[in-house]
């Protein structure tokens, strides 16, 4: 490497190869020499020296760029407190047929370090507020693990596909783990490559980040980014700045609600919470882990529900969180018509609501939460209880409690985290089911092809605090996909397996009706 310096008013460059060392002096040094050697040999009546030419100047001789730093938000902050804790880390992951070059894809990942700002981010160590501290430049590293290490990771899994294992093996991965410790800042994006054994060609691509940087919209720019990027058919959504964290763009809905009011809401949330029923645990004492199971419809199946989504005039996380309140009340086989509550919480990208708005590349976590109970006692018809809840998610947004509330669920959130026996079982449940206003859409394209990609999953774990299951929505070619995330042994894989099959049922049948889909 190359380091460029003055001493004594004199310009040297150092350069270092191996072993070897080289010292070149800039032609004004050697001039100014020359002229004081003359000077000393043959005294003072040696000429003045001739006027140098201006030094010439060597952009990659400058000093690096400092690091720059952002303070942390409140809804940051909150991921920071969860994410040591097992909630909160954003998982990517993409099996593709034909794997890119190691140095391809390194190059197209720091492609889009370089266009978002806060994929180079790191969170700095400090006792005072969180803050983010940018670097200048690109750093990240892929860790690459052969057939024979990926083999060794995929032993013993239980998961339906080593893609499936592999998707869970890399939401338990946490460098935060130890973050409250950390003297060095930690960075929040890695990324890793599995080739897997039993193909010998395909190669599973996961990125995993702190949820902090990357919500699940977020995370699905990333993904067509990274493919563009890859196949040399875009710029990852173009350079952008770090945008301010959602509370400073939301400060006028903020900075309108009054102190009594928000004493009033997170009385009632927490009120709400008190009141509501869980799935039964397995084991509430044993470390935890998140694992996934995954729910499937057929494109015709996907066809009947959104049509019959669309003749009842509801959303399909109205849908999602009825069939999901009806198979949880059923699993308990209740008896007598008794009923119980659960808290559901709908997740709202808030980009287009925000003083600028966003766009889908300005990444960062821009999501906020809308909490609601529903008391169910499982012999209600679908579209009912569909209807139901989706008015209660449309009347809060009306209200804008998706954004003045934000600050009372962050709270009551780190109170739980700092207090886990205030949740049932000391479990760190705080609602039944978590679900996203709007879907993923996802079309086939070229890229997609030229890339390779056969399966790819946008998830993130929840083993710290959170719901029983969190429901990752999208539709691919027409087909809706759901990765549904909870913490095990909390929860089993047969428990969750069976819930999310009797959900299917429930959405499979409630759209087979003519009328509805006519």
């Amino acid at each position: 490497f190359i380091q460029s310096n003055f001493v004594l008013g004199l310009r040297y460059t150092v350069c270092y190869c191996g072993s070897h060392t080289r010292t070149f002096l800039s032609h004004n040094s050697i001039t100014w020499l020359l002229h004081h050697y003359r000077k000393a040999s043959h005294g003072s009546a040696a000429s003045a020296p001739p006027t140098a030419p201006p030094l010439t100047h060597h952009p990659q001789m400058d000093p690096p760029e400092p690091e720059k730093e952002r303070p942390a938000g409140g809804t940051e902050q909150s991921w920071f407190k969860a994410a040591p804790g097992g909630t909160g880390i954003t998982v990517l992951a993409c099996r593709l047929s034909h794997p890119p070059a190691p140095s391809l894809l390194l190059t197209a990942l720091h492609k889009l370090q370089d266009s978002h700002p806060i994929l180079r981010s790191k969170l700095a160590p400090t006792n005072a507020a969180p803050s983010f501290t940018v670097s200048p430049s690109p750093d990240l590293q892929i860790e690459h693990f052969d057939a024979a290490a990926t083999s060794e990771i995929l032993a013993g899994g239980s998961a339906a596909s080593p893609f499936h294992r592999l998707v869970e093996h890399e939401l338990n991965r946490n460098p935060w783990a130890g973050a409250a410790e950390a003297t060095a800042a930690a960075p929040l994006f890695y990324a890793s490559t599995y080739a897997e054994p039993e193909t010998g060609s395909s190669v599973v691509v996961a990125l995993r980040l702190h949820t902090s940087v990357c919500d699940r919209t977020s995370g699905s720019s990333v993904l067509r980014g990274l493919v563009g990027l890859v196949v040399g058919a875009g710029d990852g959504g173009g350079r952008r700045e770090m945008s301010p964290g959602i509370e400073e763009l939301a400060a006028s809905e903020l900075a309108g609600k009054p102190f009594w009011a928000r004493g009033r809401d997170i009385l009632g949330y927490s009120l709400n919470f008190t009141r509501s029923a869980c799935l039964p645990f397995l084991d509430a004492a044993a470390p935890r882990s998140s694992e996934m199971a995954r729910l499937l419809l057929s494109p015709e199946e996907t066809r009947r529900l959104l049509s019959a989504c669309k003749a009842k005039g509801v959303k399909l996380c109205g849908a999602l969180t009825a069939a999901a309140l009806i198979a949880a009340v059923s699993s308990k086989h209740l008896g007598g018509n008794r009923s119980e509550t659960y808290t559901v919480v709908t997740l709202v990208d808030c980009r287009k609501h925000l003083n600028p708005p966003l766009d889908n590349y300005n990444l960062g976590f821009y999501h906020s939460a809308v909490q609601n109970a529903h008391t169910v006692h499982g012999g209600e018809d679908l579209w009912e209880l569909s209807t139901r809840c989706y008015d209660s998610l449309s009347n809060a947004m009306s209200k804008k409690k998706h954004l003045t509330d934000m600050g009372d669920l962050n709270y009551l959130m780190c109170k739980a985290i700092d207090n886990p026996h205030l949740t049932p079982s000391s479990s760190m449940r705080t609602a039944l089911l978590s679900v996203f206003e709007e879907p993923i859409v996802y079309d086939s394209c070229e890229q997609c092809r030229r890339a390779g990609v056969e399966d790819y999953v946008g998830c993130a774990s929840v083993h710290g605090i959170g719901p029983s299951v969190a429901i990752f929505d999208t539709i691919r070619d027409g087909r809706l996909d759901c990765a549904c995330i909870y913490p095990s042994p909390l929860h089993s894989r047969e428990q969750m397996e069976e819930l999310v099959e009797d959900v299917k049922r429930i959405l499979v049948e409630g759209s087979d009706v003519e009328e509805l889909v006519d």
